[in-house]
């Protein structure tokens, strides 16, 4: 009898502290984790995707078994969706046979709904003709492409303003080998989840954001940079193409940013991320995927009795907090913040 996949998720906005949070939990319920991070999966993309293998140990110093880290070289082929949804099924599998718990956790939705939702991915390999002519279109003429394909097609909503990734799912939708497919994971089926968010307000977010952003400049994130292009052969096209950190610093380095631009510039385009990656996280409450919203201040401590009942079938109370209902800039609702990015929204 095939044994059911049990998998605790740990999502939250990025500088929002999920790392942290799951490895404090990771330690107290004999779990690994499996990272849902569409850059820590490069090696040598370590500051500029916020990668801290220290980051991974327990307070005795030993390390929390972590996954899909490091796996990838960023001057190779594109790891692409179905690569990740392939390996992290593989080793989810893994943990599961040597009874230990998957706790996957990130903030790269799509990877997230990927597993959530059993994506079936087929495509073929990129056509150079075609290619070229969807390299000519600007943002606008790619939007209208995807969307008369398809006009809820999620990299719309996760990435509007990113080229390179519009234009690669437009290849894989038309590819011979026929569109991607979502498929639903039946009810029968032998996995379940139990979802839990770190929560904090949006003015914690975008202050958080900011320290982070100037720690890592501090900490030699652009040196990094550096080092991808000259030593791993990155070019700047490539690292246009990781998105945020990677995208402004290339653009730097070119001379085609001041340092005080791309800082402005990277900050405002973080923050409008960690909003996308809100709308994405109130789709899967849509989508009928519980999600426990905890303080990280009490995570653990919170979030242990609810993954015990998890595996032990026991009922779980309703999420306290529904994001979805959340308005911000209501009374009732967490506070936006006072910073607000004045550039225009991609």
């Amino acid at each position: 009898m095939q044994k059911t996949e049990k998998i605790v998720m740990i999502l939250g906005p990025t500088a929002s502290g999920k790392t942290a949070c799951a490895v404090r939990l990771a330690d107290r319920i004999n779990a690994e984790i499996v990272s849902a991070d569409s850059r820590q999966i490069y090696r040598g993309m370590d500051i500029g995707s916020g990668k801290d293998l220290e980051e991974y140990r327990r307070p005795d110093g030993s390390r929390i078994p972590a996954h899909m880290l490091d796996i990838a070289d960023p001057a190779g082929p594109v790891f692409t969706l179905a690569d990740y949804l392939c390996e992290a099924n593989r080793i989810i599998a893994e943990i599961t046979a040597r009874n230990r718990l998957p706790l996957v956790v990130g903030g790269s939705a799509l990877y997230l709904h990927g597993l959530l939702k059993g994506y079936e991915l087929r495509g073929g390999p990129p056509d150079d003709e075609n290619r070229t002519r969807l390299r000519a279109m600007d943002l606008d003429e790619l939007h209208e492409t995807l969307r008369a394909i398809d006009p809820k097609d999620p990299i719309l909503l996760a990435e509007p303003g990113n080229r390179t990734r519009l234009i690669r799912r437009i290849e894989m939708l038309r590819a011979p080998g026929g569109p991607v497919n979502e498929k639903e994971i039946p009810p029968d089926s032998d996995r379940s989840f139990l979802i839990l968010g770190v929560l904090r307000n949006r003015k914690e977010i975008h202050e958080s954001i900011e320290r982070r952003l100037d720690e890592r400049l501090a900490c030699g994130m652009l040196e990094e940079a550096v080092r991808l292009h000259d030593r791993q052969g990155v070019s700047w096209e490539a690292m246009e193409f990781f998105g945020l950190e990677y995208r402004f610093m290339a653009l730097h380095l070119q001379g085609k940013l001041s340092l005080g631009e791309m800082r402005d510039s990277l900050l405002c385009k973080i923050r409008q991320f960690a909003k996308r990656q809100d709308s994405w996280f109130r789709k899967i409450e849509r989508d009928g995927f519980p999600i426990h919203w905890l303080s990280p201040d009490s995570f653990a401590d919170r979030a242990e009795p609810l993954v015990r009942a998890f595996l032990n079938e026991e009922p779980l109370p309703a999420p306290s907090v529904r994001l979805s209902d959340i308005r911000y800039g209501s009374k009732n609702g967490p506070s936006p913040g006072t910073n607000r990015c004045s550039c225009q929204k991609s």
